[in-house]
């Protein structure tokens, strides 16, 4: 018998596609002809991180970061948030002023070193934290960059910080200054030229030192309190204007008494409180003066007293009274906390002492000889990752740069004690600044639920990635590390947790090494672990791309994404943002079952979208929905620009294809073409479509095609009836409707051929998923039909070796793509073929195999 095949290719038009060897193709489902690019200030760094992000009411935004952005004559950074349904002053972005909430403090600037205030979003509550780990504040002469997030709620405004790193200055104090001006003072421009200089020795302002004067004679002033002012040059200047109040009477009580209201109605909660009192002479309420100091004691003030003997000595008194009522007013010891000078001019030598006294409280000298620098410049909010229970904050500059995690909760901070990281961390490698916290995330697993994970990209110069628990109460447990194999490589600079068949267990844990050099290149690697149910992970292989002979960076940012290509698994995009000579690129890796395929299916080039681009996939983000056609799209941040590009709609082509009538009889002429009798035949191909992604039910898919009958022949045996097919040819389907079209032609010769059709997509809004159809029309001789089969055999061996010899032979009726299908149990192995072929009287034969026997 002879048969007639037909095959059903299908080519979408203007889209990207990769052909196989039989007709086969694949195509990409990420639109890179229409996309939309969102520009901003490129000295802002605008583009260094991307967030899609649902506010309250549902409306969907894109977040973007801008680490250098002003705010005033700052440097603050900022978000910015753009809107995909309205346009606002050309780009359709406005920025969120984050910034200029923390106005008072000048550091607000990028995150971690792909990302900008990190947009942390919460994705059940429609909330997010924007961090900025340069925020510092001052501390005496000091500015310590502890870092800072801010919670922003639905409707983008800022609801409350997380700070966990931030520790109140030593010097967070409220002193109130007792001076006593009554007339026995002389002169005054000693006493006011001492408060000056005192004053400039404190380091005023929010969150450190606040002062208030009380001065006092018969009568008690308040000068200023303690919340008035908040600069040295604003509380110097108003100590410029303060006379001398004057008065018969010395009431040293009273003027304590009233200093102790002050802390009560103007101090600050957890601020020291610290009391300097200056008199020249013993009190007039003495009587009240027990009292005004016990009181002072239960109110935890510390008080520094100073007798000024200038009035005794101009008088020849003997001040021993004075100066044991003078030191009884002073905190114990007295050595630490009582002072005294022979006159008013003298006030001045002590200034510096006393200062030195203030300054020595519990805790301050060990700020300055360092040896209490732990979390001061911890950078906290370098990388930030919300969990159920609070935020997860990772501090790179922490414990002299070698790092640390922190949580924030609404119950207060967490921080796990320096010991937590020794075993993994070791002293003696405290000088390489392993960076731990540059990236922070979690894996849920199957049996113990949600781990937190941490990388340290500079440890030991090859880097690490810590698995652990963390506990409210601050006990930091480390259960597993995965070590960097290549030193620079930056191993545990990205992490990023997959979970592919989405039943909310993470299956992978992929760790970037984007300085990973390749051939003298930065050519950058991912590796990825597979997570099992007794927490284990297993180096399962890596993705790394062949790009030529340049930089990549391949793995500076990661970003898994639900399933793009509707097989039901998740998939991953990965930015190369050195590519094309920093212009940039992203990879598309999708899934497959229980793993990620080695093979990328697509790569978008910056300098394939649009020029000007540069550092393209510096961030991508890809979770939502963004024009609302029901497919996820990617935001991918660049330097000075966002850019969204949107998901196509997958669709799979089903066609079948049957012959009317269903055998070609070479004995029935039935019509005439050409003036000669032929065999008319049609073959009815019918398409059906379904859909992969999301598509609308009404939506219509023009498919474009035409015919052709493939015979390399100077006269062929079959021709099509319309030769316009041979044309392409429009057709109009739905999806789940199944379209039918005729194809006639007629057989001249009884030979065989093969008929072809090929069709084309004509909409670019679809990606299909193809099915080749062959169909097969058979010979009618009016002598024999169907096939052969030979029968079965049963056989008995001791050898493990066993030969077949089979024999086809033709009888003598035409025979045309004659096969041969030998098939044999699973207990038997092939081990070889020899062909063996004569020639006698038409006669084909013999074909030789040998097989195995397997016991």
């Amino acid at each position: 018998e002879s048969r007639c095949s037909i095959w059903i290719i299908l080519m979408p038009l203007e889209m990207t596609c990769i052909f196989f060897s039989k007709g086969f193709h694949d195509c990409f489902n990420i639109d890179t002809k229409k996309y939309r690019i969102i520009k901003g200030p490129k000295q802002a760094q605008f583009g260094y991180t991307v967030q899609q992000h649902v506010a309250a009411g549902g409306e969907k935004w894109l977040l973007v970061g801008a680490p250098y952005e002003m705010n005033g004559a700052y440097q603050t950074g900022d978000v910015y948030k753009c809107s995909l349904s309205k346009r606002t002053n050309g780009n359709g972005c406005a920025k969120l002023n984050l910034g200029a909430v923390l106005q008072n403090t000048p550091r607000f600037l990028k995150e971690h070193h792909e990302k900008s205030p990190n947009t942390d979003r919460d994705h059940h509550k429609c909330k997010m934290n924007a961090c900025g780990p340069l925020w510092s504040y001052e501390c005496g002469s000091s500015y310590y960059s502890t870092g800072i997030c801010s919670r922003v709620n639905a409707s983008f405004k800022f609801s409350r910080t997380i700070a966990p790193a931030f520790q109140r200055c030593e010097t967070y104090m409220d002193i109130v200054i007792v001076l006593d001006g009554s007339n026995s003072i002389y002169p005054w421009y000693e006493v006011q030229a001492f408060l000056i200089n005192i004053l400039q020795k404190f380091y005023i302002g929010p969150g450190q030192i606040q002062v208030g004067v009380v001065q006092y004679g018969e009568k008690v002033v308040h000068e200023f309190k303690l919340s008035d002012y908040k600069s040295v040059e604003e509380v110097v200047k108003r100590a410029r204007s303060i006379d001398q109040r004057g008065g018969e009477e010395t009431n040293t009580a009273l003027g304590i008494n009233t200093a102790r209201y002050t802390f009560k109605h103007g101090g600050r909660r957890g601020a020291k409180k610290v009391m300097i009192v200056i008199t020249d002479g013993e009190s007039h309420d003495s009587a009240d003066l027990q009292q005004a100091i016990e009181d002072s004691e239960k109110d935890g003030i510390t008080r520094y007293a100073i007798a000024v003997l200038g009035y005794y000595n101009r008088r020849g008194i003997n001040p021993e009274a004075f100066l044991n009522e003078i030191k009884y007013i002073a905190s114990d010891p007295d050595d630490k906390h009582f002072f005294n000078v022979t006159d008013e001019s003298a006030l001045k030598d002590i200034v510096d002492a006393l200062g030195e006294r203030i300054f020595s409280l519990e805790g301050f000298t060990r700020l300055l000889n360092g040896t209490a620098f732990g979390l001061q410049m911890s950078q906290a909010g370098f990388s930030a990752h919300s969990l159920e229970d609070g935020t997860l904050v990772g501090a790179v500059g922490a414990y002299d740069w070698n790092g640390a995690v922190l949580k924030e909760t609404r119950q207060g901070k967490v921080v796990p004690p320096k010991l937590s990281y020794a075993q993994e961390f070791p002293e003696e490698l405290k000088n390489h600044g392993a960076y731990l916290g540059y990236t922070v995330t979690s894996v849920v697993s199957a049996r113990n639920g949600r781990l937190l994970v941490a990388g340290a990209p500079r440890f030991n110069h090859t880097g690490k990635v810590i698995i652990f628990t963390l506990k409210n109460s601050g006990n930091l447990t480390i259960l597993h590390s995965l070590k960097g194999q290549q030193i620079g490589s930056y191993y545990g600079s990205e992490i990023a947790p997959v979970d592919i068949d989405g039943d909310g267990i993470t299956d992978n844990l992929l760790v970037s090494a984007p300085m990973f050099f390749s051939a003298g290149l930065e050519k950058g690697k991912v590796y990825i672990y597979r997570v099992t149910e007794l927490n284990r992970f297993f180096l399962e292989g890596s993705l790394e791309i062949h790009n030529g002979v340049q930089n990549a960076r391949f793995g500076s940012s990661l970003a898994p994404v639900p399933d793009l290509n509707g097989d039901g698994f998740n998939d991953l995009v990965v930015g190369a943002p050195l590519e094309d000579e920093h212009k940039g690129a992203i990879y598309i890796f999708f899934s497959q079952q229980n793993r990620i395929l080695r093979k990328y299916k697509q790569r978008i080039a910056a300098a394939d979208l649009a020029p000007g681009l540069q550092y393209f996939g510096r961030s991508i983000h890809g979770v939502m929905d963004m024009n609302d056609d029901g497919l996820v799209d990617l935001a991918v941040g660049s330097l000075g620009a966002a850019v969204l590009l949107w998901s196509q709609s997958i669709v799979r082509i089903y066609t079948t294809v049957r012959f009317e009538p269903s055998k070609i009889n070479i004995f029935v002429k039935d019509c005439q073409r050409g003036g000669k009798d032929v065999t008319c035949m049609s073959a009815i191909v019918c398409f059906n479509i379904t859909a992969r992604t999301a598509i609308s039910p009404t939506q219509e898919i023009g498919i474009k095609y035409n015919v052709s009958i493939a015979e390399k022949r100077y006269n062929p045996r079959a021709m099509l009836d319309n030769p316009n097919k041979m044309q392409p040819q429009n057709l109009t389907l739905l999806p789940g409707e199944e379209t039918c079209e005729h194809i006639y032609f007629h057989v001249m010769v009884r030979f065989g051929f093969n008929v072809i059709l090929v069709a084309f997509l004509l909409t670019n809004h679809f990606i299909i998923k193809t099915v080749l159809a062959e169909s097969l029309t058979k010979y009618h001789y009016g002598c024999y039909e169907g096939e052969t089969e030979g029968s079965l055999r049963v056989l008995e061996a001791t050898r493990r070796r066993m030969v077949v010899d089979v024999r086809l032979e033709n009888k003598g009726e035409n025979a045309y793509n004659a096969r041969l299908n030998i098939t044999y149990t699973p207990n038997l192995h092939f081990s070889s073929l020899i062909v063996k072929v004569c020639y006698h009287d038409l006669k084909l034969f013999m074909w030789f195999i040998r097989t195995d026997v397997l016991k």
